[in-house]
């Protein structure tokens, strides 16, 4: 047994989401959202470097020697996997440890609302999963990824950097693909994709602009391709996609995005406040012919008022989601309020509104 699988056994037992260990500090667990120290003696960097490299494959301990950083994932089999990533930092080596639970769990499971499983069973297109880090943008790809597992009779790529959930082939073929491992970058496993006979592609991020390019292109060709972005909004996350492109391209890219988009899905993580645990409010947009003119007309600012109208297409907005979420008695009114984007509708429920200077208000 490696000398870091105490510290995961632990990170279980506390429900822990993150492990942090540094040179010149003590280990760290991130609990519903918060730091806690582990209570164990500061670790040196020669000490934590042998740790490290106890668990991590030769060729990423190369990478990592030459580059200053690498991520690559880690199984505890019976217990869970876990994304890795080593970085250099002023007092010697660091890493943090995201854990991935070792079951995929369902829909159901996560109370994902019925919209969201309907997307896996598109026949093509780009499904986007959006949020800041730490949102669950993983485990809600997972879940949406496992229903189309379920209850279809295809080939599912996954692209990732490293490998996440692990699904094992249920009604459909499972390929999964880690950079760096098995392929050279997301871009090369996205072309390499096109001549594998998919039907469902999933990227685990799509970082730059080729990536994304590819991917759409692949949802244009007749494939159902999801995805991830660290962006804050849907309509944010429009506007992220087209901007990466230069200017020129632009128009076409709107035309083409218009064409190609299903669904963003935009995620926001909240502590739970009845019970031990966290819980995610989700904005949903669905690319409805308006919304679809409104991405070619370069009217993404309209986007809002068009989830409002289409709740009956299973549109929702992040300030809906959250107020249903305080109303349920779920989540603190001051968290809802510095989270929500109408501050207004949210100041009455809060005491404390944190008081955030860069409001204008």
């Amino acid at each position: 047994m490696a000398k870091l699988d105490a510290f995961f056994k632990l990170m279980n037992e506390q429900g822990a989401s993150d492990l942090h260990i540094a040179s010149g500090s003590p280990p760290i667990l991130r609990i519903r959202g918060d730091l806690h120290r582990v209570k164990y003696k500061t670790l040196e960097n020669d000490e934590l470097k042998s740790m490290l490299y106890e668990i991590a494959p030769e060729g990423k301990i190369k990478q990592f020697e030459e580059t200053g950083d690498v991520d690559f994932g880690y199984e505890i089999p019976g217990l869970a996997r876990y994304r890795a990533n080593f970085f250099m930092q002023k007092n010697g080596v660091a890493a943090v440890f995201r854990e991935i639970p070792s079951k995929v769990l369902s829909a159901e499971d996560l109370g994902l609302p019925l919209v969201m499983t309907k997307l896996s069973m598109l026949p093509r297109g780009l499904v986007l999963v959006t949020g800041p880090t730490g949102s669950g943008k993983s485990t809600t790809l997972a879940a949406i990824l496992d229903h189309a597992n379920k209850n279809r009779k295809d080939h599912i790529i996954t692209i990732e950097d490293p490998i996440e959930f692990v699904h094992e082939p249920k009604s459909c073929l499972v390929n999964h693909r880690e950079v760096g491992i098995h392929t050279k970058s997301f871009h090369a496993a996205l072309r390499g994709a096109l001549r594998e006979d998919p039907d469902i592609i999933l990227v685990g991020e799509m970082r730059d602009l080729e990536t994304i390019s590819l991917a759409i292109e692949a949802a244009m060709t007749g494939h159902l391709v999801m995805g991830t972005l660290h962006t804050i909004s849907a309509a944010k996350t429009v506007d992220r996609i087209i901007e990466i492109f230069p200017s020129h391209q632009q128009p076409q890219v709107r035309a083409t995005l218009a064409d190609a988009l299903r669904a963003v899905i935009s995620q926001t993580m909240f502590r739970r406040v009845d019970i031990k645990g966290r819980c995610v409010a989700f904005e949903i947009l669905i690319a409805t012919p308006a919304v679809r003119n409104l991405i070619r007309e370069g009217k993404t600012y309209q986007i809002p008022s068009s989830m409002q109208t289409g709740k009956k297409y299973g549109m929702q907005t992040l300030d809906d989601a959250i107020m249903e979420l305080l109303q349920k008695g779920w989540v603190d009114p001051d968290e809802a309020y510095a989270k929500c984007v109408d501050k207004a509708r949210f100041a009455p429920f809060s005491q404390n509104a944190p008081a955030d200077f860069t409001e204008v208000g």
